[in-house]
């Protein structure tokens, strides 16, 4: 067999993976939106069923010998060079998923499922108790196991690219930590600068709004941007989330809070980001993995410009704000465009990460990478985290949590076992940042086709230069092309600094 038919072959054994991982989808989306309650037990045992058919594709020892006939190995994971580019492409993200399928044993996989498995259920318990010494046992046997997976998996420099790997392919923990530490030594002073200014009032985004309005004014919005509902669907979930069950069938969710304002329309201008991503893969890429994001920093990126940098931007609520009042008028008829704009902009270091600006998220972030990787080259305990966490929090953010549920044990991740997976929401910032310092350049008009409404090019824009290209890009290669350089810091302070100079008169 020659690379070509090698090539051909595999891809044919990737549309059955394709097709199995939207039938998963479809479940999942279900089970969050409309599965009954009674239905929750055997759901659980269609998701294992699928999940084993998926695991038994994507480890046919068949696929080894594929990929060595196509040329692909350690040292070469792209195969021959006389390959088409594309093919080469789809030849690296191959042999890189066979080696993360294979290098871990069924039983690692196994027990790393009942432990994290019952650690989500001790870290439930000890959030509501705030008691860390409930989770504390649970974390230290995934830590080890996390360890086992990194000396498995592979790595060079540091375990914990291993694990960063699983979620950002190709990130390196120097590289990553070069930047965050520079983006925080950036960062605290200007969250210092914009504390000592005048408060900003926003009040008036707390009370009643009617959410058959929010959900009106959601689906307006969610239309004038480009979501094309005969491709997808906007429903309700308890936390939002996005789901592609096919080309042109993804779906995005969102939550209500009649109570407060900001949930539910940046929730779900953020998951139409993401939808947007989704939905403008290259449609030669479809029934293979290269019609998949190149990374959740990128596919963060996306939802993030879409809720920060045009969202949370001046240009969208000129176009959007007379509509707005007119949805609410008890609530905001009193209150002009730019009170409202500088409060939905507002600062205010916390110690919730969920409920964080703009401004402090990536310090969360940051705080979060720091952690993890002094556990992981176990520069620190287990034991010693609740007090590394407050330390970390007092440096960065001035704020320190009285309680652990509202430090140490406020997120789920760590009791999935999910090491690496923060630092890819920073990252989106910065990729977002970057990009659209480039998307500027080519559209100067940016901020005034937002306030006319003409968000079609804008989103014509990112089809062209990052939906298109799948995963056949790494994130590097794809930032490069699009800004001339690799991922810097400065892209996203200066965006920062000059909005926030604005929206608190800083001087």
């Amino acid at each position: 067999m020659n690379a070509e038919q090698a090539v051909a072959e595999l891809k044919a054994r990737d549309r059955e993976i394709y097709l199995l991982n939207h039938c998963s989808a479809i479940l999942g989306w279900d089970q969050e939106t409309y599965l009954p309650e009674k239905g929750v037990d055997e759901r659980a045992e269609q998701l294992a069923f699928l999940r084993k058919l998926n695991h038994e594709r994507e480890t046919d020892p068949a696929v080894a010998d594929l990929l060595a006939s196509a040329g692909a190995d350690d040292g070469n994971p792209m195969g021959v060079a006389s390959l088409p580019p594309l093919d080469r492409a789809f030849l690296r993200v191959r042999w890189r998923d066979y080696q993360h399928a294979t290098r871990l044993p069924t039983e690692l996989v196994v027990k790393i499922a009942s432990v994290t498995s019952k650690a989500r259920s001790a870290w439930v318990d000890a959030r509501r108790d705030s008691s860390f010494k409930k989770f504390q046992p649970h974390l230290e046997e995934i830590v080890e196991l996390l360890l086992e997976v990194a000396d498995r998996l592979g790595y060079v420099d540091h375990p914990y690219d291993a694990l960063l790997d699983q979620y950002e392919p190709w990130a390196k923990t120097a590289e990553i930590t070069a930047v965050f530490d520079d983006l925080r030594a950036r960062l605290v002073p200007l969250v210092r600068r914009i504390c000592d200014a005048p408060p900003i009032d926003a009040s008036f985004l707390s009370g009643k709004f009617p959410v058959d309005k929010q959900r009106a004014f959601s689906e307006r919005v969610l239309a004038k941007l480009g979501f094309e509902t005969g491709r997808g669907r906007l429903d309700v979930s308890e936390h939002p989330f996005t789901t592609t069950l096919g080309l042109d069938d993804v779906r995005i969710t969102t939550r209500f809070n009649e109570q407060f304002f900001n949930s539910a329309v940046f929730g779900t201008i953020h998951e139409a980001g993401h939808a947007f991503y989704e939905m403008g893969f290259n449609r030669d890429f479809a029934g293979t993995r290269l019609a998949d994001s190149i990374s959740l920093g990128i596919h963060e990126s996306q939802s993030r410009f879409w809720e920060n940098v045009v969202g949370r931007g001046r240009a969208f609520w000129s176009h959007f704000y007379p509509a707005l009042r007119d949805q609410f008028p008890e609530r905001l008829g009193s209150v002009s465009e730019e009170e409202f704009y500088r409060a939905i902009n507002i600062v205010e270091p916390s110690l919730i990460r969920v409920e964080a600006d703009e401004v402090t998220y990536c310090l969360h972030i940051i705080l979060r990478f720091n952690l993890e990787k002094a556990l992981v080259s176990r520069a620190l305990s287990v034991k010693d985290l609740p007090e590394a966490w407050r330390e970390q929090s007092r440096e960065m953010l001035g704020v320190v949590p009285e309680t652990e549920a509202d430090g140490v044990l406020q997120d789920i991740h760590w009791s999935m076992g999910a090491f690496g997976y923060f630092p890819t929401y920073a990252l989106g910032n910065l990729y977002a940042a970057q990009f659209t310092t480039a998307l500027k350049s080519d559209i100067p008009d940016f901020d005034a086709k937002i306030g006319a409404g003409e968000f079609a090019p804008i989103l014509s824009w990112l089809r062209s230069k990052i939906h298109l290209h799948g995963n056949s890009k790494t994130a590097n290669e794809l930032c490069e092309d699009i800004t001339g350089s690799s991922l810097s810091s400065d892209f996203f302070v200066e965006y920062l600094t000059e909005k926030y100079t604005d929206v608190y008169g800083l001087r």
